[in-house]
């Protein structure tokens, strides 16, 4: 799995402090809470935290493609590379928000809470290099990225701050290319097999989204012929509904 790595000119910062105070906070404002949370909807017998759309991270990625002025699907290729997981029930890859990735593994989490708990008790451990949400953003190389947890693991503001690192990549590098290989390292051993793998995902992606396109115009040309059919239908009706009132009164 692949991450965010340090920032745009490739020094790796040291861990910031910030960071530290603020797994502290987030200690006393979500872990608790959320044991509560689900401590009380396991006693009340109701649902615990709603499974996410399959196909939110890939809305987000679109939307902030849109707002940063991304290459169409590019985002979404990203996203694919950095928390793709195979989802049975749509037989495809899909990129999954509650994703973190830490000390060489990858783990995919049912809810926003569980994948939250895990950054703290890593943090509590002494783990700094995390990715997390859709796009991995990784909290020791960007500790200013997300107020808190909570927004970090949200799906439309991790993919938005990925949008806006990897636009300000390609602004300094002038090539998508070499903004997609930074965003994941500036170690060409590392950039180059993950440049290779996004551009190969953002193909597919492409033919994805014209083929998607293809069936929208496909289903309203069918909704068009058959409102036509349907009024045709309805005329035809009055005319001889007509026809048959004539002969009545003659």
């Amino acid at each position: 799995m692949a991450a965010i790595g340090p920032p745009a000119n490739g020094t790796p910062l040291a861990f910031n402090i910030r960071m530290i105070v603020r797994i502290a906070r987030l200690i006393r404002l979500f872990v608790l809470p959320l044991a509560l949370s689900g401590a009380a909807a396991a006693a009340s017998g109701l649902p615990a935290e709603a499974p996410p759309a399959p196909g939110v991270c890939a809305a987000m990625a679109e939307n902030a493609e849109k707002t940063h002025r991304l290459p169409p699907q590019l985002l979404a290729a990203v996203a694919l590379a950095e928390s793709g997981r195979w989802d049975a029930d749509r037989q495809a890859r899909i990129a999954w928000p509650w994703t973190v990735y830490a000390e060489g593994r990858g783990r995919y989490y049912d809810s926003k809470a569980e994948a939250i708990a895990e950054v703290e008790a890593l943090a509590a451990k002494g783990v700094r290099n995390i990715d997390v949400g859709c796009m991995q953003v990784n909290l020791k190389y960007h500790p200013d990225a997300f107020d808190d947890l909570e927004t970090a693991f949200d799906p439309s503001a991790n993919a938005d701050y990925a949008a806006r690192f990897l636009h300000e990549l390609y602004k300094s590098r002038r090539s998508w290319g070499m903004a997609v290989a930074h965003y994941h390292s500036t170690t060409r051993e590392h950039a180059v097999p993950y440049r290779k793998r996004v551009f190969a995902l953002w193909q597919d992606e492409r033919r994805r989204a014209a083929e998607e396109r293809r069936q929208a115009n496909l289903a309203r040309m069918a909704e068009r012929r058959a409102q036509y059919l349907a009024r045709q239908a309805e005329r035809a009706a009055r005319m001889e509904e007509r026809r048959a009132a004539l002969a009545d009164a003659s």
